[in-house]
């Protein structure tokens, strides 16, 4: 069928046509075209980490963490898992989408994916999930799950972390609280209109996520993914643990949250693992 030729070989028909990249027909419009596409880009930007996490352990695990409907843990799944081994577990608060995607990961014989209803601390203290993570993805978890997700890497001393943040809100809440005192320094003035707050908020968020990674050991790489969903969430952060923790990077996220007046949330920012 023409629409299939776009599709990577062994893909699972039935997880595109679960996902509503495919109809029930086994079409695809053009927006379906698109959000394969997009689909796919991702995987090209992750497999490389993927990849290198097989080379060092053949038995690796992966957590997608806020999983939601568990979209990306299905999509990685199907293309490398399956076939190259390795175990993946999804995380996610809400009991009943877990329960659908677990009940599509039997239908599709999807055998090494692992599905736990939880949060943060009862993921990092359920004995079910190992102890080492070699690899944690978060697909637009939302506000500070995103964080939960980077602050899980690190305690499970993950190799590889990959967030697309999604809806940062904490920042820019506290930047709006804070807002009388700041206005007495003038780098204020880069979050002073309402619009401005939004946006630099979300944008600082990411900000101090990659100076947290680098001063724990990662290297880090920040990705643009164009077009993603429709989304204008669409900044992938890659981190590599390459053990060489940069007390400078932890120093300048330090003096951000004086600056910026978000001492606040230095809890979120520089935890204490």
């Amino acid at each position: 069928m023409e629409d299939l030729k776009d599709i990577k070989p062994n893909q699972s028909i039935e997880l595109l046509k679960s996902l509503h990249i495919l109809t029930r027909d086994g079409r695809m419009n053009q927006d379906s075209k698109r959000k394969l596409k997009q689909v796919y880009h991702l995987y090209q930007l992750i497999e490389p980490c993927l990849e290198k996490a097989l080379a060092s352990n053949p038995q690796f695990t992966l957590v997608d963490h806020g999983a939601g409907k568990s979209y990306l843990g299905f999509i990685l799944y199907d293309l490398f898992l399956k076939d190259k081994g390795g175990e993946l577990y999804a995380i996610e608060h809400r009991s009943d989408l877990i329960e659908k995607a677990r009940h599509l990961a039997q239908t599709l014989k999807f055998d090494r994916m692992h599905f736990f209803a939880s949060n943060i601390q009862h993921a990092l203290e359920n004995q079910n999930i190992p102890n080492k993570i070699d690899m944690v993805t978060a697909l637009h978890a939302c506000d500070t799950a995103t964080d939960d997700a980077i602050l899980f890497g690190l305690k499970k001393e993950a190799q590889f972390i990959a967030v697309i943040p999604c809806c940062q809100a904490e920042v820019a809440k506290t930047l709006r609280m804070e807002k009388k005192d700041a206005l007495k320094i003038t780098l204020s003035e880069l979050w002073r209109h309402p619009i401005h707050t939004r946006e630099f908020g979300s944008h600082m968020t990411n900000v101090l996520r990659c100076l947290l990674l680098e001063g724990m050991g990662y290297k880090v790489t920040v990705t643009e993914l164009v077009g993603w969903e429709h989304s204008m969430k669409n900044e992938l952060i890659l981190a590599e643990n390459i053990h060489q923790p940069k007390k400078i990077a932890l120093d300048r996220l330090d003096e951000i949250l004086k600056n910026c007046q978000l001492d606040s949330l230095r809890f979120r920012f520089l935890p204490t693992l």
